[in-house]
């Protein structure tokens, strides 16, 4: 499957509108650690085809990123990975814990 980056604010509410499921993670752009995770999600959207994915980078979209900690009480990190289902986040994961086996065991 494709990833798709959100750039604003309307571009996420549009994410939320059209999607019940879908992963996202905030992707520092200056941070080895968020290259290293952004790697590891990339590898995981290539191998699968069920859930929708987004990224953003926290400092092209600082105001979206602030929105999402604040809409689902999810306190901000970077990188981070956030699946939602249903209006929730019911997984979440930051630093060197978004891998490709973690992804894998817990977006479906």
């Amino acid at each position: 499957m494709e990833k798709v980056k959100v750039n604003t604010l309307e571009e996420f509410n549009e994410v939320v509108e059209k999607n019940d499921t879908f992963l996202l993670l905030k992707n520092s752009t200056t941070c080895p650690i968020s290259h290293a995770a952004y790697e590891e999600f990339e590898n995981f959207v290539a191998d699968q085809n069920d859930v929708a994915c987004f990224y953003l980078h926290v400092q092209e979209a600082r105001d979206v990123s602030n929105h999402i900690a604040e809409k689902y009480s999810v306190k901000h990190e970077s990188p981070q990975a956030l699946f939602i289902n249903g209006g929730e986040v019911v997984w979440n994961a930051s630093h060197w814990k978004i891998t490709y086996s973690s992804l894998q065991e817990n977006v479906k």
